[in-house]
């Protein structure tokens, strides 16, 4: 047997527990992981909280899309973005469904190596937020010696964007509250307070324009200002602020109602990634790790909006 972690109602996160379900063997095609760590996304609360449907039928839900371990069983024909998948070899698996458990058995083509100098903890939290940030820089075409504002600079797919865009030669104008600004200029962002005043104050930093931007918290300033300051509507994108977005005529990209899922860009940017945080073009920043046994507690974490890096779950 192998513990998982269920959502058993629709709801918070006390509807959350830990399970026992017989271990799986993999079947043609697959590989089984012991995980080692597993990373926990706001999107993980969307699927059990309602938001996307009330379905009793799909109860008790498995959770999570991402996980690092151990390859512990492969079915016939086991392969992955990177080659064949043998037994003991370290990898990170995204999209991974269900990665909230001990054991998961995935497909080999959500299977990539796991970076040697990463910790647990860094791979189980890498690829569903870089994969995102890789999505939104592409849909907003960021090139060398533009600017680039980005909203909600200091979350997860936020700290993973600003550091792209570094490397593609932007420069970067980070909204993030001013206990955040230390790290955000460490990883070479202009920080920027957002509230009241925040257009002006972007002015002030940018004199010379914005030319793209990337709303990664949802919030009508975000889109409003973005709007305000980027002349083409094209490129600005939000992943989370999809009626305002919407009405404003910016790009939608994710899981939301009329969002671009970009599967294709996203599944293509996880061998980028490895390679990025393997060769330390790429820090992975964990806000903090909890036991399975504590994943609503992870949750409560996550959905204060604070923290900076992710928040992963271990067995």
């Amino acid at each position: 047997m192998s513990v998982v972690v269920v959502a058993s109602a629709y709801g918070g996160p006390e509807v959350l527990s830990v399970i026992d379900e017989p271990v799986q063997e993999p079947g043609p095609g697959q590989v089984r992981i012991a995980v080692r760590a597993a990373g926990v996304n706001p999107f993980d609360h969307k699927v059990y909280s309602g938001a996307l449907g009330t379905d009793p039928a799909n109860l008790p839900l498995r959770l999570g899309s991402e996980a690092a371990g151990v390859v512990t069983a492969v079915g016939a024909g086991a392969a992955g973005p990177a080659g064949p998948v043998e037994v003991g070899d370290e990898v990170i698996a995204y999209r991974a469904s269900g990665a909230y458990a001990a054991d998961l058995v995935v497909p080999a083509s959500s299977v990539v190596p796991k970076p040697a100098g990463l910790s647990w903890e860094q791979a189980g939290g890498l690829l569903a937020v870089g994969a995102t940030a890789v999505h939104v820089l592409e849909a907003i075409g960021l090139r060398k010696g533009e600017s680039v504002l980005v909203h909600g600079a200091a979350g997860g797919v936020g700290l993973t964007a600003v550091q792209l865009a570094v490397a593609r030669g932007a420069t970067v104008l980070a909204t993030a509250s001013p206990a955040k600004h230390d790290l955000l200029r460490d990883l070479g962002a202009i920080p920027i307070a957002y509230g009241p005043g925040l257009a002006d104050r972007v002015r002030a930093a940018a004199p010379g324009g914005v030319h793209a931007a990337a709303d990664l918290v949802g919030t009508d300033e975000a889109v409003d200002v973005s709007v305000e300051l980027v002349a083409d509507r094209s490129r600005i994108a939000t992943i989370a602020g999809f009626g305002r977005g919407a009405q404003a005529g910016i790009k939608l990209l994710g899981g939301g109602p009329g969002a671009d899922p970009g599967t294709d860009v996203r599944a293509a940017a996880r061998l980028q990634l490895t390679e990025a945080a393997a060769a330390g073009r790429l820090r992975v920043l964990v806000a903090g790790s909890y036991p399975l046994s504590e994943a609503a507690a992870a949750h409560r974490q996550i959905m204060t909006g604070h923290t900076s890096g992710k928040i992963v779950l271990v067995p």
